[in-house]
């Protein structure tokens, strides 16, 4: 079953709502610049009261993470130092770390198995020299690369479709490979068709505006990336809340 990764996470409501659908990452954005930015000490608040909402066996989310585990916690940075990086980490209790700017393979090297490369190819060609220099150096119990759309004036979240040839072809060779870009509750069933990734990333796809989710479209990207068939809606979605 593909893992979901909803990222952009700027509150505990918005979280829990994706923890509770079946999230199994969800993705925190420490860059500055983008509508989606979170302070390191608030990210930290938001994944310390899942963590703990979810001690209770009960409260786990029935549709989650393999054997009913809480979300792993992953950090998107652009270009930050290793030491920010480090620091934030521990700050905000993160699993793992994604590099999406220029970052180097000794980065990676350097974060021991915490961090994973994202990639903004312009080409195949492009896309397949990246990933031999970072596939490798990812983590061996999560993604080992993510696939984005490129743009010249932005790092992601810009809802441009990723090259899914290119991503299919990386696919076959990693494994762990993570597709992003211009994903929807509509279209990533035929990506998950044609591209067959470990797991799909989602950011404004699922929401009504920047850094604030829509609860049925979350619900509804995650069925559907998981071949659960609809999530429903109207009554049943709020018996599920």
């Amino acid at each position: 079953m593909t893992h979901v990764k909803i990222c952009g996470i700027t509150s505990f409501e918005d979280g829990l709502c994706a923890a509770n659908a079946g999230a199994d990452f969800l993705g925190f954005i420490f860059f500055r610049r983008s509508p989606r930015y979170i302070a390191p000490g608030a990210a930290g608040e938001i994944t310390s009261r899942l963590t703990e909402h979810f001690v209770d066996p009960n409260t786990r989310p029935v549709s989650g993470a393999e054997s009913g585990q809480t979300p792993r916690y992953i950090g998107v940075f652009v270009n930050e130092s290793l030491e920010v990086v480090e620091e934030t980490i521990r700050r905000a209790n993160l699993d793992f770390a994604q590099l999406h700017g220029e970052e180097t393979p000794a980065m990676l090297e350097a974060l021991g198995g915490r961090g994973f490369k994202a990639l903004r190819p312009t080409s195949a060609a492009e896309a397949e020299i990246e990933a031999e220099w970072f596939a490798e150096l990812g983590p061996d119990n999560g993604p080992q690369l993510l696939v984005d759309a490129y743009d010249a004036n932005a790092y992601g979240g810009t809802g441009k479709r990723a090259d899914w040839n290119a991503a299919a072809g990386l696919g076959r060779i990693y494994p762990r490979m993570v597709l992003a870009g211009g994903l929807t509750p509509t279209n990533v069933a035929a990506a998950v068709e044609t591209v067959r990734p470990w797991a799909v990333d989602v950011s404004s796809g699922v929401e009504f505006e920047a850094g604030c989710k829509d609860s049925d479209k979350v619900r509804d990207f995650i069925f559907s990336a998981k071949g659960l068939g609809a999530a429903g809606s109207g009554s049943e979605r709020r018996m599920r809340d």
